[in-house]
C-alpha cells in the first residue's frame, strides 16, 4: 500500500474510488450524432485503462430539445444514448475506473438558431454575452418540462450503468435561477434565496423519485460568481450549507466566477501564464465549513499541487482534467515512480478554444489524444532497428526522435540553433507563455534518456545527412518569416519574429501588419506597446487574431488595452515609403478602391513562414519514395510504403512547417503518424 495521498482509497456512499484523481466532467466534441460512439469511448478507455479513479464524461450532456449544443455534445435527452453510455462505462469499469456524466439543461448558455430553432430559455430576458441569444423568460409549464427532462435524462443514464450523475449549475439554467443577476421572477421561484433555489430542488428531487436514494447525484457549482450583483462567497456558502442538508447530493463540485464572458471564463479555467490552482483554497475552505465530500479541478497540472490538495484536506477528490489530455498515463505514471516522464500540461488551452469555435478538443502537445483509434500514446519497439537522421530540432522534429527513439532506432539530430526549441523559443521568451517551452524541454529529456545523439550549431548539408548512413530522413526544418507581401516597401519592414527574438529594438509609433493572425502578431504588440510605444494592429480581417481564439486572447487584451493600443479590421497594407526620417504605411482595402495613410516610425509584418526546403529538395532525387507521402495512410495512421524509386538510398518525409506554414500541434501530429511506424 502506498503512502502517497493522491494513491489513496476514497469511499463515496457505496463506490469506492480507486485513488484521489479525476477527471472532471468536459466536453471535448467528440460525440457522432450526439452519441458517445468510438472515439469518445477510445479517449475515456485510454484514461482509464492507465489507472485514473473516476472519469466524468460530458460537459455537459444535454437533457431536453430547447438546450441544443453549442458545439458537439452528448444527447442525453435521446433514448439510444443509453448504448452507447453502457458500452463506453463496462469498458472503463472492465479498467478499474468509476464512469459518471455531467447532465444539464443550458438554459440562455446557448443560441436559438441550433438544433430545432427553439426559443432560449432563461428565469429572465437577460441576454449571456457569450452566446448573444435573448431568451424567453420561462413560464410555469416550462419548469414543469425541464424538471421532468432532468429526471428522465438521469433515469437513462442509472440504465446505462453510470455510477453516478452529477448536475451542472454554475452559468447554466441551475445558476440562472440562483442568481439576481439572472432571476427577475416573482415567487416561488424568484426572490429570496429560497426561492432562487427552489427549482433545483425540485430537479434533484425528481431525480431521487426517478432514479432512488442510493444512486450517487452531485452537483458542480459556484460558490461565487465574482459578479456585481452576483451571488457572493456568503450566498454561496449558504447555498453549499443548504445543498448538503437537503439529503438529495452525495458530493458539492466547487468552482469560483462565472462564464458569460471569455475573460470570465478564462478566470474560472485559467490557462498559461496564469496562477495554478487560483481557486483551491476556496473550494478548501467549503469543505472544511460544511464537512461535505468536495470536488474540484481548476489549473491543478502537476503532480505536486494535486497531491498538496489532497495531503492538506482541501480536496476529496481532485481533478485533473488537462493535465489528463496532455497524459493519459499520469496515474500509472505517479504508480510506477517515474513522475518526471508525465507530459506537462502547458496551459496553452488547444483543446479548450477548439470546442469554442466549433472543432475537437486536441492537445497541442500531444496529438494521440483523441485520436486513440489511430494514434498511440505508448511507442511499441521496432522489430528491426533503423537509423533515422532528423534535421531540425523545433516541435516536429524533437517528436519524431521522441517517437523514433521510442521504437528502439538510432537517431541522430542536427539543429543549426544551439539549443533545441524552433519558434517555441521565441514563443517562450515572454515570461507569460514560458510554460510553452516544456513541450521541448519534456521531449528532450525523453530523446537524452534514449540516447539520440544531436548535433546543435550544425546547419546540415546534403553530404552531412548523407554520412549518416540513414535509413530514413525526416525534414523538420520549419520556415522563416515571409514578409515581402507589398506592392513597395518590402525592403524598410520587419517581421513579428524581429521584435519577438530582441534582433529589432521597438519604435515608438508602430504599426503591425497582420495578415496571419496568430500569436505572433499580438506578441509583438504586447512587447512593443510594453514600452510605452503606440501600437497600430492592422489587419485585411473582419476580426483580428482570429488563430489566438477565445481564451488565449484574453491576456493579451488585459495587457494592450491598458496601453496605447488601436485595432483596425478590415484593412490591407499595400506600400510603404520612406517620408524624411517616418514612413508612409498606405492602407488599402478588400471591400473597395479606397485608401487611408499612416505615419509611423516602424512597421512590422505578420504573414506566416514559407518552408525552409532547400535541403529536402536536394535530397529528393537520391530517396526511395522521392519525398511521396501516402495520404490516405497518414488520415488512417497506417504504414507508409510508397516506394517508386527502388534505387533510392533511404525514405525522406519533412513534416511541420518546413512543409508550409501551420502550427506547433500540426507539426507534432505529422511527426507522430509518420514516425510511429518506421
Amino acid at each position: 500500500m502506498s503512502n502517497d495521498p493522491l494513491l489513496q482509497p476514497y469511499r463515496l456512499k457505496h463506490l469506492t474510488l480507486r485513488n484521489r484523481i479525476m477527471i472532471t466532467s468536459h466536453e471535448p466534441a467528440y460525440p457522432e450524432d450526439g452519441m458517445p460512439k468510438g472515439r469518445y469511448r477510445a479517449y475515456h478507455v485510454e484514461r482509464a485503462k492507465a489507472g485514473v479513479a473516476l472519469t466524468m464524461t460530458a460537459g455537459s450532456a444535454s437533457v431536453a430539445r430547447d438546450s441544443p449544443p453549442v458545439f458537439n455534445n452528448i444527447l442525453a435527452w435521446k433514448d439510444e444514448v443509453v448504448g452507447w453510455m453502457k458500452a463506453m462505462v463496462d469498458e472503463c469499469h472492465d479498467h478499474g475506473a468509476a464512469v459518471m456524466i455531467q447532465l444539464t439543461h443550458l438554459g440562455r448558455r446557448t443560441r436559438w438558431d441550433k438544433g430545432d430553432w427553439l426559443p432560449v430559455l432563461a428565469p429572465s430576458h437577460e441576454r449571456e454575452a457569450a452566446h448573444r441569444a435573448f431568451p424567453k423568460r420561462m413560464e410555469d409549464w416550462d419548469m414543469t418540462r425541464i424538471i421532468r427532462d432532468f429526471a428522465d435524462a438521469a433515469e437513462r443514464m442509472k440504465a446505462a450503468g453510470v455510477d453516478g450523475i452529477e448536475l451542472e449549475a454554475y452559468g447554466h439554467l441551475l445558476e440562472q435561477f440562483w442568481s439576481p443577476l439572472t432571476n427577475d421572477l416573482e415567487a416561488p421561484y424568484g426572490g429570496s434565496l429560497d426561492n432562487r433555489l427552489r427549482f433545483t430542488f425540485d430537479v434533484l428531487r425528481a431525480i431521487r423519485d426517478r432514479c432512488g436514494s442510493e444512486f450517487i447525484v452531485g452537483l458542480r457549482y459556484t460558490g461565487d460568481q465574482v459578479l456585481p450583483g452576483g451571488m457572493t462567497p456568503a450566498e454561496g456558502m449558504e447555498v453549499s450549507h443548504k445543498l448538503k442538508d437537503s439529503g438529495l447530493v452525495d458530493f458539492l463540485n466547487v468552482v469560483r466566477g462565472h462564464i458569460d464572458t471569455d475573460p470570465g471564463l478564462t478566470d474560472v479555467i485559467p490557462i498559461q501564464g496564469m496562477k495554478n490552482a487560483p481557486h483551491l483554497d476556496f473550494a478548501g475552505e467549503i469543505r472544511a465549513a460544511t464537512g461535505f465530500p468536495t470536488f474540484h479541478a481548476a489549473k491543478i497540472p502537476d503532480v505536486a499541487t494535486a497531491r498538496h490538495a489532497i495531503a492538506s484536506g482541501k480536496l476529496d477528490m481532485v481533478g485533473m482534467t488537462r493535465a489528463h489530455m496532455a497524459d493519459p498515463h499520469l496515474v500509472r505514471k505517479i504508480i510506477e515512480g517515474r513522475e518526471d516522464d508525465i507530459r506537462p500540461c502547458v496551459g496553452a488551452n488547444y483543446c479548450l478554444d477548439r470546442i469554442y469555435q466549433g472543432g475537437m478538443a486536441f492537445c497541442l502537445h500531444n496529438a494521440a489524444t483523441g485520436r486513440e483509434e489511430t494514434m498511440p500514446h505508448s511507442i511499441p519497439p521496432a522489430a528491426t532497428k533503423k537509423r533515422i537522421t532528423i534535421v531540425g530540432a523545433g516541435p516536429g522534429g524533437m517528436e519524431a526522435a521522441r517517437v523514433a527513439s521510442e521504437r528502439g532506432h538510432a537517431v541522430t539530430v542536427f539543429e543549426a540553433a544551439d539549443q533545441p526549441g524552433g519558434q517555441i523559443r521565441l514563443t517562450a521568451q515572454d515570461e507569460r507563455r514560458r510554460e510553452m517551452g516544456s513541450i521541448i524541454a519534456w521531449r528532450f529529456d525523453q530523446c537524452e534518456k534514449r540516447g539520440v545523439s544531436f548535433n546543435f550549431n550544425t546547419y546540415a548539408e546534403a553530404a552531412d545527412v548523407l554520412a549518416t548512413d540513414p535509413d530514413e530522413v525526416i525534414i523538420a526544418t520549419g520556415g522563416l518569416p515571409h514578409t515581402e507581401v507589398l506592392g513597395t516597401g518590402n525592403d524598410l519592414v520587419h517581421s513579428a519574429w524581429d521584435i519577438l527574438s530582441g534582433d529589432v529594438k521597438p519604435g515608438q509609433n508602430v504599426l503591425i501588419f497582420d495578415d496571419a493572425g496568430d500569436h505572433a502578431a499580438l506578441q509583438a504588440a504586447d512587447l512593443i506597446s510594453a514600452t510605452g510605444a503606440a501600437v497600430e494592429v492592422v489587419t485585411p480581417d473582419r476580426s483580428f487574431a482570429p488563430e489566438v481564439m477565445a481564451m488565449n486572447l484574453v491576456p493579451y487584451m488585459r495587457n494592450l488595452q491598458k496601453r496605447n493600443t488601436t485595432f483596425t479590421v478590415t484593412w490591407r497594407l499595400i506600400s510603404v515609403t520612406r517620408d524624411g526620417n517616418r514612413l508612409r504605411a498606405t492602407l488599402g482595402s478588400d471591400y473597395g478602391d479606397v485608401t487611408r495613410e499612416r505615419l509611423v516610425d516602424q512597421v512590422i509584418v505578420n504573414h506566416g513562414t514559407r518552408p525552409l526546403d532547400e535541403l529536402y529538395f536536394e535530397l529528393k532525387p537520391q530517396s526511395s519514395n522521392l519525398g511521396e507521402v501516402d495520404y490516405e495512410a497518414l488520415a488512417t495512421g497506417a504504414p507508409q510504403q510508397v516506394s517508386p524509386n527502388p534505387n533510392g538510398r533511404f525514405r525522406l518525409f519533412r513534416i511541420g512547417d518546413a512543409v508550409a506554414a501551420r502550427n506547433t500541434h500540426a507539426a507534432i501530429y505529422d511527426a507522430l503518424r509518420l514516425t510511429k511506424d518506421l
